[in-house]
């Protein structure tokens, strides 16, 4: 199969050079506003927690700053939960769930633990529903020294001060049927590949850093949202994403090599939500709760078990 044949950009068998990259991004329409549907929301906690911007995207003619939102009464001596959402601007439910966790449960945990959240990590991502950024690049393989992906670089810095004092790191993330339609044929046609169809798993599922997989801790969030949504069975072959499922629900990945979100810290306890929101069986709403119930369960096993 020739890469005209799945995908629209690219010559057969070869990457992307600056022309292709070029001709991708002038096909990228904005969809949606980070203006209204993030930075308004986030506007709406600043009586209850500090904002800060920790980065700012300047995309000509566009430009978007970089929000965190922390618990107002942080201390020192208190472990730090750490909330990703958005590296993958097209997830949905990643930002979403990420802003109802705040407004909803984070201050559940005054005076227990101090709460970090990047609820949007790539926002023009965000606005025109796609995995990379401007320049073709994938954030979530791109956390690593010297990263190509501005997303992932600022990110880094607004964690390097507390990375010690990480106890747990949970990112938000969704499978969708768009990654088969559109994302995994990009990228096959970005590096000169031919595509490999796949198979969408048809729920949520957890991908747990193979470094340290903590698997109780796995095991505790995946029971906590399986009451809010159902959980992804393995495939024929008992995988899930091309991945063995170590676990109900459970998948590993070497979180730090890969340059994962997952991996920008030594917490103990990190892992990757995966939510279906192209499932018959689930709402956008259910999707939302199903990443603020697992960052809740998260949180609570990892002060359960420090």
């Amino acid at each position: 199969m020739n890469v005209q044949a799945f995908y629209p950009v690219g010559t057969p068998g070869q990457p992307w050079g600056a022309a292709e990259i070029a001709q991708w991004r002038s096909r990228q329409v904005r969809h949606r506003s980070y203006q209204d549907d993030v930075v308004a929301a986030i506007d709406r906690l600043r009586e209850r927690f500090d904002v800060s911007e920790y980065g700012r995207l300047d995309y000509a003619p566009d430009a978007y700053p970089l929000y965190a939102v922390k618990s107002r009464d942080w201390r020192e001596d208190l472990p730090t939960m750490l909330v990703t959402g958005g590296v993958h601007g097209y997830e949905t439910s990643g930002v979403h769930g990420a802003l109802l966790f705040l407004d909803r449960y984070a201050a559940d945990y005054a005076g227990r633990a101090n709460v970090l959240v990047a609820p949007c990590v790539s926002p023009w991502a965000y606005e025109r529903i796609h995995r990379w950024n401007i320049d073709a690049i994938d954030p979530n393989r791109s956390f690593r020294a010297d990263s190509p992906a501005q997303e992932s670089a600022a990110l880094m810095r607004l964690v390097a001060p507390v990375r010690a004092s990480v106890l747990m790191h949970i990112d938000l993330h969704e499978t969708t049927d768009t990654d088969e339609s559109e994302f995994r044929p990009a990228l096959a046609a970005r590096d000169g590949k031919a595509f490999e169809p796949g198979e969408v798993p048809d729920g949520f599922y957890l991908v747990g850093a193979s470094e340290d997989p903590q698997p109780e801790f796995q095991q505790a969030v995946i029971a906590a949202v399986e009451k809010v949504t159902h959980i992804a069975p393995p495939d024929a072959r008992g995988q899930i994403i091309r991945s063995p499922v170590v676990a109900h629900g459970v998948i590993n990945y070497a979180v730090s090599s890969l340059g994962l979100c997952a991996g920008i810290t030594e917490a103990r306890y990190r892992t990757t939500t995966e939510v279906y929101p192209d499932s018959p069986r689930a709402t956008p709403e259910q999707c939302n709760q199903a990443q603020a119930v697992a960052v809740r369960a998260a949180i609570d096993y990892a002060l359960a078990h420090r």
